[in-house]
């Protein structure tokens, strides 16, 4: 039996290789993506999914007796490499590998040793701050276990479970709510239409926002290409570099205007900190014209399904070559227009609605038992639909406990991955399909594996000991006596689930959106459903909707956001009537200074720019906006003049 499970095992493996894989692919592209970051990105991602196999089959080698075994089981030691590697691995990744790699990519220097010790610098600040906040921790354990190597290691893993723990409770929490609940509005085709229209101008003022940016940093890139003389010569090349990446064409002119932005002496730290700001905002701006698109084509397919109650078929027209068509099954050609309309105006609503009350079920389930194991564990009701024979010889878990114990597990951790993937507090870390930054893949990879080992620790603690005691599984002997080492992180992992109350009451009375509208900063975890509007904001969503759409079938020349330049390089719409941000510039007491502030960052300046990157993107107050926007005249520039602008189709 040993062999044929094991290499069933193997199979498993494979095939979770094969996914992400296909992951990879849906988000970068892999011909232009370095070795490097391929390999980094696909190691957290593939040790999640192998996860998810791990704990059930853990669960059944467990409860398995002489006698035999109902499920998949495998050798003790087997697992226990098994989950060694995977840990061990994730937490190198995570603490050291990824984060490198992320200030790697966001690095403008040239020069690869430069980058590399730009990226040590930075995370070495960020280390030693952990390290001196993990000192009081320490002190702790030295007093409660003693000076021995298991203590710091304990220290170590139980400050790490601990604080990954924390973020997986709350990210779990809003998405156990916001899953069922999106996929429950999606069941209403003209609801789903009015949240797109009213999601249309908050979203366009961010593209706005995103190509004035860029238009910007262009200003600047021309006027060092003009500059022949002084220290402007010795990065001609640099220079060219960074013309070739905005396509700019030879015959650009500088923007008079914006030149004072260029100081005089040109120097390697300021070129450096240019192409990173270049970067990102080019990154910025692919961003939200995907976003935009992507909203477009939405609304268009949904408009589209509704028409077709009259005339019974159905046909999606493609608006945009990147985004189209909007959902994964438009994509299938052999469906006549007559079955196009009855699966998407009278089955797939129907099957979404079905699947959000299942979800809801699911995510009530749940979330008692967050609450209540720790307390009650016998009325816990997770253990109760994967643990079928308590009392068997053969085993407390079958096969078909495993599968489901491994769907519950999978479950808990996209709510998880869903909530970090709308969560705006990362600053300009975003997925893009097919455009994703260097720095983004690494980054949510690394939260990707980070997220996974407490919450699979967390659901085998869920396991009451009347129908099978976890604590004879691999995994609990291996991580379990670290992260208990002591009785406040024991504590912790047993009483701190009970705070998933928090995110999901918030998600539930829709609390982010409440203090947003106080102190600007509640729509870090609002969902895009939840945004509530106006009749105003629904008409104007409306009207730039369909402008974009009588646009997108007229000839015109665009051009991809991520390559484009002065000339053809306008990424709005023919409704964008101008490229002027709503939203003013941020102040500066000396605007000829600004290139060298930026280029000359020390000691607490470099370390605290991942926290101005984050509180840069925080906007201001609902009501504050509302009130600048009653005190300001309306210009029809902004959104209704159709200067000829045209949209980016790829």
């Amino acid at each position: 039996m040993a062999i044929p499970e094991t290499v069933f095992f193997a199979l498993c493996l494979v095939g979770l290789a094969v996914v992400v894989v296909l992951i990879q692919r849906r988000y970068l592209p892999l011909r232009k993506t370095p070795e490097y970051l391929l390999v980094s990105t696909f190691l957290p991602l593939f040790i999640s999914c192998s996860i998810v196999v791990l704990v059930p089959i853990d669960l059944s080698s467990n409860s398995s007796t002489q006698d035999g075994s109902r499920g998949i089981v495998l050798p003790s030691r087997l697992l226990l490499v098994a989950w060694r590697i995977s840990y061990w691995l994730c937490f190198v990744l995570t603490w050291a590998i990824l984060p490198l790699l992320i200030s790697y990519s966001d690095s403008g220097h040239r020069s690869p040793q430069k980058r590399f010790l730009q990226a040590l610098r930075e995370n070495a600040r960020y280390h030693l701050i952990i390290l001196s906040l993990g000192s009081i921790g320490l002190v702790y354990f030295l007093f409660a276990v003693g000076l021995n190597f298991t203590a710091l290691k304990g220290l170590v893993i139980a400050l790490s479970h601990s604080y990954a723990l924390s973020l997986a409770i709350f990210l779990m929490g809003h998405g156990l709510v916001a899953v069922p609940r999106e996929l429950f509005y999606s069941s209403s085709i003209s609801g789903n239409l009015r949240r797109l229209q009213i999601r249309a101008p908050p979203t366009y003022d961010k593209l706005l926002d995103a190509t004035h940016t860029v238009e910007e940093l262009e200003a600047e890139v021309s006027v060092l290409r003009h500059r022949k003389t002084g220290s402007a010569r010795e990065f001609q090349d640099w220079i060219e570099e960074l013309c070739e990446l905005l396509s700019l064409p030879e015959n650009a002119l500088p923007g008079v205007q914006r030149s004072s932005r260029v100081p005089q002496v040109i120097t390697e730290e300021y070129l450096a900190s240019l192409t990173a700001r270049l970067k990102a905002a080019l990154h910025r701006r692919a961003r939200f014209q995907r976003e935009w698109e992507t909203l477009v084509q939405s609304a268009a397919d949904a408009q589209s399904i509704l028409d077709s109650s009259s005339s019974r078929r159905l046909n999606f027209t493609p608006h945009f070559t990147s985004t189209s068509p909007s959902t994964p099954i438009s994509r299938i050609t052999i469906l006549s227009p007559y079955l196009r309309h009855i699966l998407h105006l009278h089955i797939l609503p129907y099957l979404r609605l079905l699947g959000s009350i299942l979800l809801s079920l699911a995510s009530t389930a749940i979330i008692w038992t967050e609450i209540i194991h720790a307390f009650f564990p016998r009325l816990s009701l997770l253990p109760y639909t994967f643990i079928h024979h308590p009392s068997s010889s053969h085993g407390a878990i079958g096969l078909a406990g495993q599968a489901i114990a491994a769907v519950w597990l999978l479950y808990m951790i996209l709510a998880a991955y869903h909530s970090l993937s709308i969560v705006k507090v990362w600053g300009t870390y975003c997925l893009v399909p097919r455009m994703t930054s260097g720095s983004s893949a690494a980054f949510y990879s690394s939260y990707a594996a980070r997220l996974t080992v407490p919450l699979a620790f967390n659901f085998i603690s869920m396991i009451p000991k009347s129908l099978t005691n976890h604590e004879d599984t691999v995994f609990y002997k291996f991580l379990g006596h670290l992260v208990n080492l002591t009785a406040i992180s024991e504590g912790w992992n047993d009483y701190f689930p009970v705070v998933i109350l928090v995110p999901v009451l918030a998600a539930l009375g829709n609390w982010y959106r409440k203090i947003g509208e106080l102190v600007g900063f509640g729509d870090v975890l609002q969902d895009d459903e939840d945004e509530g509007g106006t009749a105003g904001a629904w008409i104007e969503g409306r009207s730039l909707i369909e402008r974009e759409l009588h646009g997108a079938g007229r000839s015109r020349t665009s051009t991809r956001a991520t390559g484009t330049g002065s000339a053809g390089r306008r990424v709005l719409s023919p409704i964008a009537g101008g490229l002027r941000s709503p939203r003013g510039g941020r102040y500066r007491d000396d605007p000829n200074n600004g290139g060298e502030e930026e280029a000359e960052e020390s000691g607490w300046g470099a370390w605290m720019h991942r926290v101005r990157n984050t509180l840069e993107t925080v906007e201001a107050p609902r009501w504050l906006q509302q009130q600048q926007r009653r005190q300001q005249p309306r210009r029809p520039a902004d959104r209704r003049a159709g200067r000829g602008t045209s949209g980016v189709r790829s």
